[in-house]
């Protein structure tokens, strides 16, 4: 499903499980930028027609560029061309509302390329197109690290499930990984001098600690896998053959989604690195900015300068939590029904007589008299 011209989108995972999405929509004519939530219906893969609300943008703040959402689902960072601009996001029975709030450290610093926050919430990132990278404690905006210097400019960013390391791209091709608990660089990712590292993503699924990276290598494009133990490079795979603009990973961590430089959409199954999906010139030629998972669907938004599409992925569905235990319960009747038709249906064995009408001599007799035959048979006298 494709949108108007928006900038930037994002998903919103409320507390009470539902799920919104978030858009900036650019200046048109006398009308100033605005941020506008909808409400989004997983059967159809669409968004309300109209948005639960809308935030007029200052003059000042100029058109919205990306977004990072707190997994709370609460509170929004929104990038600006001046900087950044905090929002909470507040609803009294389902009336939502937008707040704007103050966030001094970020308000004047200028845009931003890439916005994270980690996994548990306890930390927010901030990657400058002028290369400058920010590590802050949230809600108390502490700063950890203050590095004006950490890229040439930023091409992408992601933090690792156990909010851990964070991994940092450059437009110059090169990677670092920093330890965030060190607020400090621990290495930079070993590549050839051909080679650029572009788009990058940790895995999710908490059982294979592995680094996913884009790497363009003259007219080549792969993904490469690296091991965060030991931060070695364990292998490749040409996926998607043509530039990649972006880059994401399901929450699950059983699907990667790559958009590339001519609107094309291609999901990969992580278990067999094997493309499951593919959706061509998705945005009508236009290079893909940003692609995300829906969080509780197999559904993917994406953005381009033509504006914001919604994708349902053509692979298996989960299966609901209340699949399950109907799945559960299926298999505990079916057993003792099984059971019950065995019993009533089998041999002797499952249908001795008792008491003193069973046939033949009593067993205990018959033990005792074999056992006193075999006696005087061994008995040397």
């Amino acid at each position: 499903m494709e949108r108007g011209k928006e900038t930037c989108a994002s998903w919103i995972r409320r507390p009470e499980n539902r799920v919104l999405v978030i858009v900036g929509q650019p200046r048109s004519g006398a009308s100033p930028p605005s941020l506008e939530v909808f409400s989004f219906e997983s059967k159809t893969a669409s968004l309300s027609s109209n948005p639960l609300v809308t935030f007029a943008m200052g003059e000042e703040d100029g058109e919205p560029l990306g977004f990072a959402v707190h997994p709370s689902g609460e509170e929004i960072v929104c990038s600006t061309a001046n900087g950044c601009k905090l929002f909470e996001l507040f609803d009294r029975d389902l009336n939502y509302k937008l707040v704007a709030k103050d966030l001094p450290p970020l308000q004047s610093i200028g845009p931003q390329k890439c916005l994270v926050f980690s996994t548990d919430g306890s930390k927010f990132v901030t990657g400058g197109q002028d290369g400058h990278l920010r590590i802050m404690e949230w809600p108390s905006l502490k700063v950890l690290l203050d590095e004006p210097r950490a890229h040439k400019s930023f091409r992408d960013m992601d933090i690792s499930l156990d909010s851990e390391f964070l991994v940092s791209t450059s437009t110059d091709g090169s990677a670092r990984i920093w330890k965030i608990s060190d607020a400090a660089p621990m290495i930079s990712l070993a590549r050839n001098a051909d080679e650029k590292i572009e788009c990058c993503r940790f895995s999710k699924d908490g059982m294979r600690p592995f680094l996913f990276c884009t790497i363009q290598k003259g007219g080549k494009v792969v993904t490469a896998v690296w091991d965060i133990s030991t931060w070695n490079r364990i292998g490749f795979k040409r996926l998607l053959r043509k530039p990649i603009s972006a880059l994401s990973v399901s929450l699950d961590g059983k699907y990667l989604a790559l958009g590339s430089n001519d609107g094309d959409i291609c999901v990969v199954e992580v278990k067999k690195m094997d493309i499951c999906h593919w959706s061509k010139k998705h945005h009508h030629g236009t290079a893909i900015s940003s692609l995300e998972f829906c969080p509780s669907e197999r559904i993917v938004i994406s953005t381009s300068k033509g504006g914001a599409a919604i994708t349902k992925l053509s692979v298996p569905a989960d299966w609901k939590e209340w699949q399950i235990y109907l799945l559960l319960l299926a298999l505990f009747l079916g057993s003792a029904v099984v059971f019950y038709l065995f019993h009533e249906h089998s041999d002797s064995f499952w249908n001795f007589p008792l008491g003193r009408n069973q046939p033949g001599r009593p067993y205990l007799r018959t033990v005792l008299h074999d056992d006193s035959q075999l006696a005087d048979e061994q008995s040397p006298w």
